[in-house]
């Protein structure tokens, strides 16, 4: 209904509508870009929800943001701040801010040892990428925690998740940990090449001629997954080799970033027009924008298409 307002509550309600679109498209294959602290925000279950109801077929994030959602679907627990806590007190005692949220420092030291047992698991020779871990943290995940969680639930539905900037995060940090206890030991290093993950994603934008893209925040997550039409592109015009080609058909975006500051994030779906990310309205193109905080906006969105696709 929001869709029939103005301002912020329109772009909202158009959002939905494309979104609508893209989630009764079967031919679409949807990928979610997340940045932010969004797990440690509580939006995890907005992204289960997505994932369960097969919404969503491919995962860029944060590590950080997969972090954080660990460390919950673990059992582990974050926090309320209050604004009278003194910061470097929390360093004293070992708890670690986001903003208005307290994670605590030793629920990643708990979690740094379960994602070395989980590698543990990983055969040797096996070359690591990021969608390999995260896929092997959520089998840990379904065969040891109760309730729902983002990588469990993409195990469980085969999603793949990608985190481009992997060592950016306390799980990167995690595995240099892991390879620096295996040398200490006398033992290999696990190699680590993020490209396995690239060309692991860029097959699946291969096999799909309609592709759909719901983004919230920007940075990293966001251009990795939109620079697949452009790779495909000019690996064809430099190497020689066909190439499908792909552009994003539908695209969402929920990020209080304007296009004003120069950045990523505050970007439109038409300067990636001219980048070939996406298609063109003229062809067929359907975007939606909306500058809010993914906190309150995304809830509302998602919640508005499963109860028009429930009916």
């Amino acid at each position: 209904g929001m869709a029939a307002t103005a301002f912020g509550g329109r772009n909202l309600g158009e959002a939905a509508d494309v979104f609508e679109a893209m989630v009764r498209d079967r031919d679409c294959f949807r990928v979610l870009t997340i940045s932010g602290a969004m797990t440690i925000a509580k939006q995890g279950l907005v992204v289960c929800e997505m994932i369960d109801r097969g919404w969503v077929q491919a995962i860029v994030a944060t590590g950080a943001l997969m972090t954080h959602g660990f460390v919950e679907a673990a059992g582990m627990t974050h926090y309320k701040h209050r604004p009278s806590m003194n910061d470097e007190e929390l360093f004293a005692k070992g708890y670690n801010r986001v903003y208005d949220t307290l994670e605590l420092e030793q629920n990643l030291d708990d979690t740094e040892k379960i994602v070395s047992a989980v590698l543990d698991g990983v055969p040797e020779g096996t070359v690591l990428a990021s969608h390999v871990i995260t896929e092997a943290l959520g089998r840990h995940l379904e065969a040891h925690a109760d309730g729902r969680a983002i990588l469990k639930s993409a195990v469980a539905h085969g999603v793949p998740v990608y985190i481009p900037a992997f060592t950016d995060s306390e799980l990167g940090l995690d595995v240099a940990v892991y390879n620096r206890r295996r040398e200490m030991a006398g033992k290999v290093r696990r190699a680590f090449d993020p490209f396995l993950d690239l060309e692991h994603y860029a097959d699946h934008i291969r096999a799909h001629e309609t592709i759909g893209i719901f983004t919230i925040g920007g940075g990293v997550p966001r251009n990795w997954a939109q620079q697949v039409g452009p790779y495909l592109e000019i690996s064809e015009k430099r190497l020689g080799v066909a190439e499908p080609v792909r552009r994003f058909r539908y695209g969402v975006r929920i990020c209080p970033e304007p296009v004003h500051w120069g950045g990523l994030s505050g970007c439109t779906y038409s300067e990636g027009v001219s980048w070939g990310k996406f298609l063109p309205p003229t062809e067929g193109g359907r975007f939606a924008e909306v500058l809010s905080d993914a906190t309150v906006a995304w809830p509302l969105g998602v919640r508005a298409v499963i109860e028009r696709t429930s009916r």
